[in-house]
């Protein structure tokens, strides 16, 4: 029984990956790179961007640079300290979080007279799978007892997660009936 749990689990999970593994890398300005008057935001036009997805900042490591900022530093050209940038040449950012993220180049005036800058939004990733569902239980009312007179059926129903799908069965003499209730008022 276990080892058919978790093949249909497995078989559930094989079926997300496709979708977990999507992520798109994007390279920065296409095939001119992250470099000086280049119109990011039409670059970044039409584009879905999500978590997961990595932005790759391909650029001359002499000339250029790259830092995440807030909207703030992104509207003034305001670049943190030097140690917060990136300057490889080739910086590949994995976007690990939904909402607006800003990037700018912090050398003088690249930013400010050279549009050197990329504001993006990130969606949320992939949803989560709906979780495999249980396989229905069969439960038999009042246990080995059954339907009988000295039997606390409350005691016997605490602590069983019924679910929609399982059954109840009931076994008990030909002495004895029982009818079913559909609430409190029946």
């Amino acid at each position: 029984m276990a080892s058919k749990i978790i093949f249909c689990f497995m078989i559930g999970f094989l079926g997300f990956l496709p979708e977990i593994t999507k992520a798109t890398e994007y390279w920065v300005g296409g095939e001119k790179g992250w470099t000086l008057d280049v119109d990011y935001q039409a670059w970044a036009n039409g584009k879905t961007f999500k978590v997961g997805d990595t932005l790759v900042f391909k650029y001359n490591k002499d000339s250029h640079n790259v830092f995440k900022v807030n909207q703030t530093a992104f509207q003034n050209c305001i670049a943190p300290p030097p140690s917060q940038g990136l300057t490889s040449g080739h910086d590949v950012i994995t976007l690990a979080s939904p909402g607006k993220h800003w990037y700018i180049c912090g050398v003088p005036t690249h930013c400010s007279d050279h549009s050197q800058k990329l504001v993006i939004t990130v969606e949320g990733g992939a949803p989560a799978p709906a979780p495999v569902p249980v396989p229905a239980m069969e439960y038999w009312v009042g246990g080995d007892k059954g339907w009988t007179i000295d039997v606390d059926y409350q005691a016997w129903a605490k602590g069983k997660n019924f679910k929609v799908g399982d059954t109840l069965g009931m076994y008990y003499n030909s002495c004895v009936s029982y009818r079913k209730v559909n609430n409190e008022s029946d």
